[in-house]
This record gives C-alpha cells, structure tokens and sequence, in this order.
C-alpha cells in the first residue's frame, strides 16, 4: 500500500468509527440512542488509535491536513507530499461519512430534526460566535499537534504512541469539544459535509457551509501554532517560521473578530427591521 492510499483508509476509519458514533447516539431508533458525550469522546480517541494502528506504518497516519501542514512547516515532512496527503484525507473522509450513512440507513427517515442528521456528519457550535469559535478550533488543534509532537519524542510511548494519541483524542474533546465539537481536523469536517451535501438523506436541509470554513481555517491556523511553539520551546529553536506564523495567525483572528461583529450588527439590524 502508498502512502497516499494509506491515508485515505485512515481517514475513513476514523470516519467511521467517529460520526458512526455520533449517528449511534443521535439517531432515532438506534439502540446507542443519548449515549452521552462521554461515550463520543471515548468512541473519537479510539476511532483515531484504530487509524493511527492501521496505516501508521505505511504513511505516518497523519489522518488531518492540520498534523500534514503542521509538519511541513517545521520541515519534519515535504512540501511537496502535502498536497497528496491532503487529497487523500479528504478522499476517505467523503467514503467514511458514506459508509456511515448506508449503515444506519433507514434511521435517517425516522429522524425528523435536519439539525441532528447534520450533526452526525459535521460539527457545529454550541453558540453561535465567530471570532470565539474561531479560537476554540485553534486552541483544540494548537493542543493536538503540541502533544502529538511531544508523544512522538518521548522514549517512555514508544509503542504505544497510538494509544497515547487516542487519549490525546479524549482528553480534548472532554476538556474542549463542548464549545464547537472540537473537529480540529479540516477533513474530518469538510469531507464528511460535502458527503451530507451530496447524499440523498430523508429530509436532510443544508449543509451550514457559512460556518464550513471555520473548523478548516482554525484547524490548520491551530496546528501552524502547535508546530512552531514546539520547536520554539521545546526544542529552542526560535526562528522567522515563528514570527510568521505568529503574525498570520493573530491577523486571521483580528479579521474574523472584525467579520463577526459585523455579522452581528447586520443580524441585529435584520431583526429590528422585522
């Protein structure tokens, strides 16, 4: 096997095993019915341990163009594999959130909220705030790639980095996921929305693609910072990759800070004038 078709049979094993999950906990008739959000962090980290445990070895498991760009920006992986990489997370995305759909096929139907067959494929925030959940996906991604980074430098997980990973999966979405339901993976949102935009699913509605960009931009902006604070503190390497980083990513925060307050007043507006 490639690497890039190892990617794409990662990506949609975690996939599966994730938004299977969350349609087991949110689907009518499903015997996993309100299993609770205990039971969707613990089911995530293991969902990502089977990945990292089925193609680690063939193509580093990356499973998120996040950990792909993160990476490449410290120069632990080529630029030139990146976009590959990406192609194929994306690739096992769409099929993972597939398989999800045909397995739980006629639940769809019986589920009558468009919200909650959404939410089976793609995540959405608890409050709406741009800015805010705009930095919830960068704090949730930040944290993923540092602790990836320090896993897999510490002697004491050798072999066991998979398991150690899929903590890493737990611990964020118990600590963080409440805010935006942490997809701290670009392809793990997009692929799986673009799935929900094509499949003829029961009573679907949209697929909420003015938020779409907020779980891929905060992600990789996350993991950039993520990368470069480790090989800054870590590894005392201070470079211009950091300032730069740096500097993008507080000027993507200032715009979405500025864009939200904007779609606020304009949504204020809208509603005294009705």
């Amino acid at each position: 096997m490639t690497p890039f078709w190892g990617e794409v049979v990662g990506t949609m094993i975690l996939i599966l095993f994730g938004a299977g999950i969350g349609a087991g906990s949110s689907l009518k008739g499903s015997y996993a019915k309100d299993a609770g959000w205990i039971v969707i962090t613990i089911a995530w980290g293991l969902a990502v341990t089977m990945g990292v445990f089925a193609v680690g070895s063939i193509s580093g498991a990356h499973l998120n163009p996040a950990v792909t760009v993160a990476l490449a920006i410290n120069g632990d992986f080529p630029w030139a594999d990146v976009p590959g990489y990406i192609v194929a997370q994306m690739i096992g995305a769409i099929i993972g959130a597939t398989l999800v759909f045909l397995h739980y096929l006629p639940h769809w139907k019986a589920t009558e909220d468009p919200g909650t067959k959404l939410g089976v494929f793609a995540t959405s925030p608890a409050i709406p705030h741009t800015f805010s959940n705009l930095l919830s996906e960068m704090i949730g991604t930040f944290i993923l790639v540092l602790g990836l980074l320090f896993i897999g430098a510490g002697k004491f997980t050798e072999g066991l980095n998979p398991f150690a990973v899929g903590l890493l999966i737990v611990v964020i979405g118990m600590s963080l996921g409440g805010t935006t339901g942490y997809a701290i993976n670009p392809a793990r949102d997009l692929g799986p929305r673009i799935a929900h935009f094509l499949l003829p699913i029961p009573g679907k509605g949209n697929s909420n693609w003015g938020y779409a960009w907020i779980p891929v931009v905060g992600p990789i902006v996350g993991g950039a910072l993520g990368a470069v604070f480790y090989k800054a503190v870590f590894l005392g390497e201070l470079t211009t990759v950091f300032w730069t980083v740096l500097g993008a990513s507080l000027i993507i925060l200032v715009l979405a800070y500025t864009f939200g307050k904007k779609q606020s007043r304009e949504l204020e507006t809208s509603n005294i004038a009705s």
